[in-house]
């Protein structure tokens, strides 16, 4: 389900896990991943409701879409995990230990990230590792 392109079946994918977090029903291994980063992002949880998961978010409303946001959170960690692209892994583990906070490093490494996905998406062209490396590194410069 977490490669799906349908936006209201993933969105109700995080809906789901959180509502079976609360519940405090057994959640399977992605759904605890989700719900991780959903604890993370408490300003996010009002997003969850049925009647928001349809909802758009535009860079004019002001607001960061929570969905693309957690969404970029699962994946930098799936890259960590898997050390792909090669390398990654000891930069977060830098960042992590100069920022003395994984999440805050989440942060800054995931805006590395949208803007390597977004050039790769508005070039037509698969992401550039090698770039996106760079720029992770001169995080922790």
């Amino acid at each position: 389900m977490i490669f799906s392109n349908d936006r209201g079946k993933l969105r109700k994918m995080y809906a789901d896990a959180w509502q079976k977090s609360q519940a405090g029903k057994p959640l399977t291994a992605l759904e605890a991943q989700i719900v991780d980063v959903i604890t993370l992002h408490p300003e996010y949880q009002a997003d969850l409701g049925e009647d928001q998961l349809q909802r758009e978010f535009t860079p004019e409303q002001g607001k960061t879409n929570p969905f693309l946001h957690m969404g970029l959170h699962l994946g930098l960690r799936e890259q960590v995990a898997t050390n792909r692209p090669p390398g990654i892994r000891a930069v977060f583990e830098q960042l992590a230990a100069q920022r003395g906070d994984a999440h805050a490093a989440e942060h800054e490494m995931i805006e590395c990230l949208a803007e390597t996905l977004w050039e790769a998406q508005s070039q037509n062209r698969p992401p550039d590792e090698q770039a996106y490396l760079e720029r992770l590194r001169r995080l922790g410069r």
